[in-house]
């Protein structure tokens, strides 16, 4: 056995905000806030909780980000991961294959939906977007379709940071700083009924709308340029915005009609997020690729990928046609070992169930605070819910950008963190809290989420 020496003494707390201050770059953080203000360090987790270095405990209302499937402290996950370690550190999927990726592929490959059954690893959510596309309009090079490539997503919907899957994604404010980015990507409306710019009145019919306008952009481009639909079972940005009754029916429809693939991002939905394995499996719809990562391994070692239907192999496997695109890390031993204890606790620990049985009850303890006058709607599904923060709830009228900066970032993110719920406050698009728990999460966890929420809300109407 190899002796590694002792364990480096932990980093005081003034070397930790030093290191924070002087020498990490934080992800979508506004660094000049670190030069005057501590930054929260976090240091463990247990269950649905998460402590900081003084100890103080928080209940994590985001699974780290939407992640942490089984909670924080899963000894399980730790030993499959160190036992693959132990064995076989690392080897990479190009050419040669090893038993835990081989494994999960198949796993993987008999509970995604109808033919989807062949796995493209990569290692997190934004690499799987961009291997869909890729591949996408690779297939149709194939198929003698060359000039379809282009893409169609929905307003306001992140789809990941890497060129091509932020060329996909709806935000405007977060493209803008990396432009020029790959051309040929469009917009259509979300599913936002609280928003609804159509048939207000009557959610199937603005569902059976806001499908129509994919039929519409794909018309405007011309059908022999469109590759492909990008679409979130629930979107995130915005604020969780459930598909309404049909909608991904009619988009089927519209994708087979027009021979354009249907892309279901679930890099956050998959997973037991919704209550199933799979997003597409909740609304009943068939995909012709998922898209996936954060919950597949619960987040104790990252991985991601792209799942493609046999239909979507087939031109590969003829003569000498290849795939060029690769990750060194897609497909980690350590991390498919991890993943495949997490599917299996899954099903030992009936997680799906739980989320099923459970996702009423949190849906209605997050609804009394619809007698808040700063609380517009609840939405969302699952353990996945976005609450819209509002001006005038008999109007809907929403918050201006300066409101909305002080209401968001000048109290509520720290406010909420400060009174022991960490989530999310967000403003891409309306003003929203978001809310998606560790799926473990039982009534007592929906109470104190309601609680603090009440007492920082009904505080911020106050600051109105």
């Amino acid at each position: 056995m190899l002796d590694v020496g002792t364990t480096p003494a932990p980093m005081d707390q003034a070397r930790l905000q030093r290191a924070a201050r002087d020498n990490l770059w934080m992800h979508f953080t506004r660094m000049s806030a670190v030069q005057t203000a501590d930054v929260p360090v976090i240091v463990r987790g247990e269950g649905a909780y998460i402590f900081d270095a003084q100890g103080k405990r928080y209940l994590d209302g985001l699974a780290g980000l939407f992640v942490n499937q089984l909670g924080h402290g899963r000894t399980d996950l730790v030993e499959a991961g160190a036992r693959q370690a132990s064995q076989l550190a690392f080897f990479p999927v190009w050419s040669y294959a090893h038993p835990s990726a081989l494994e999960l592929a198949e796993r993987l490959a008999s509970r995604a939906p109808s033919d989807l059954n062949r796995v493209f690893f990569s290692t997190g959510g934004g690499e799987a977007v961009e291997t869909a596309w890729k591949l996408a309009k690779q297939y149709f090079k194939l198929t003698g379709k060359p000039t379809k490539h282009k893409v169609i997503s929905r307003a306001i919907a992140y789809h990941g940071t890497t060129h091509g899957a932020l060329s996909i994604t709806g935000l405007p404010g977060l493209k803008a700083p990396f432009e020029p980015l790959v051309p040929s990507t469009f917009r259509v409306p979300s599913t936002n009924f609280y928003r609804a710019p159509e048939h207000g009145d009557d959610i199937e019919a603005f569902g059976r709308w806001a499908a129509d306008q994919i039929a519409v952009a794909i018309e405007q481009e011309g059908p022999e340029t469109v590759a492909a639909v990008f679409l979130e079972p629930v979107q995130n940005s915005g604020g969780c915005f459930p598909p309404p009754p049909g909608y991904f029916q009619r988009v089927r429809e519209i994708c087979d009609q027009y021979d354009v693939l249907l892309v279901s991002d679930e890099v956050i939905c998959a997973f037991g997020r919704l209550g199933e394995l799979f997003g597409a499996e909740r609304y009943g719809y068939r995909p012709d690729l998922i898209t996936c990562a954060k919950g597949l391994t619960s987040g104790y070692a990252p991985l991601g990928a792209t799942i493609a239907s046999d239909r979507l192999m087939e031109p590969f496997l003829r003569d000498t046609a290849m795939f060029a695109h690769g990750y060194t890390f897609g497909g980690h031993p350590v991390s498919a070992a991890v993943a495949l204890a997490n599917l299996d606790a899954f099903d030992n620990e009936k997680i799906l169930e739980h989320v099923r049985d459970n996702s009423g009850a949190f849906r209605a303890t997050l609804e009394r605070l619809l007698d808040l006058p700063i609380v517009g709607d609840v939405r969302g599904d699952g353990y996945f819910f976005g609450i819209e923060l509002v001006k005038d709830k008999a109007t809907k009228e929403t918050f201006d950008e300066d409101e909305s900066e002080r209401l968001l970032r000048g109290f509520l993110s720290k406010a909420l963190f400060d009174a022991g719920l960490y989530c999310r406050a967000d403003d891409r698009g309306d003003p929203v809290i978001q809310l998606a728990p560790p799926l473990i999460c039982d009534q007592s966890h929906f109470d104190e989420i309601e609680q603090i929420l009440r007492v920082v809300l009904t505080e911020a109407g106050s600051l109105l």
